[in-house]
């Protein structure tokens, strides 16, 4: 199994990376927040998972073990695959996750696509125990990540071909809507806006 990847970053997609090991351009799917720490021609270090099927083979990357770990705790369910175990990671970061498994927030765990209250209720019941309580986000928390967040999003976008101006606007856009603040849902959001812009 492919655990972790070291390598220059030849490209980066809207959903993955193309990292250059020995020669050998790997595609390795990967979460917003996870893409936009990266940058083309640097050196990216992803700890990885190879998920192997009968017809496919697909590396995913992240940016540390807990979101690796975090990412084959969730297969263990019943009804939950790698894609949909990638969108919780792509909306809810580790502790936003473990926070909601926790607590056993099943409002917070359906705002995954793919995720409804049946599906959020197993998890919650297989998974609370093996996750553990962590303590909710504090306001002013999210009001002094609120300025790294805007300042890693616009880079990403930068970084993806966006005009640096075009890019803040965009992302003050969303910041100013109530109740975004992570980092994944602003990129998404702020893509989103710039897409029917273009």
């Amino acid at each position: 199994m492919i655990s972790r990847v070291r390598g220059t970053v030849l490209s980066i997609s809207l959903d993955h990376v193309v990292v250059e090991v020995g020669g050998v351009g790997l595609a390795i799917t990967a979460t917003p927040a996870t893409l936009a720490t990266l940058r083309t021609g640097e050196e990216a270090v992803l700890e990885t998972t190879l998920v192997v099927r009968e017809d496919s083979l697909t590396l995913f990357g992240f940016a540390d073990s807990q979101s690796r770990e975090l990412f084959g705790l969730l297969q263990t369910v019943s009804g939950i695959g790698p894609r949909i175990a990638m969108a919780t990671l792509a909306v809810l970061d580790p502790n936003q996750l473990r926070a909601a498994l926790g607590e056993g927030s099943v409002a917070v765990l359906t705002q995954v696509p793919g995720i409804g209250r049946k599906g959020a209720e197993r998890l919650i019941i297989e998974l609370r125990d093996k996750v553990g309580s962590l303590a909710t986000v504090t306001a002013e928390t999210v009001a002094t990540g609120n300025g790294v967040v805007r300042g890693s999003v616009v880079e990403a976008l930068v970084g993806l071909g966006f005009a640096a101006r075009q890019a803040e606007q965009a992302v003050d856009a969303v910041l100013a809507e109530n109740g975004v603040s992570d980092t994944p849902t602003v990129l998404r959001r702020a893509l989103a806006t710039l897409g029917r812009k273009r």
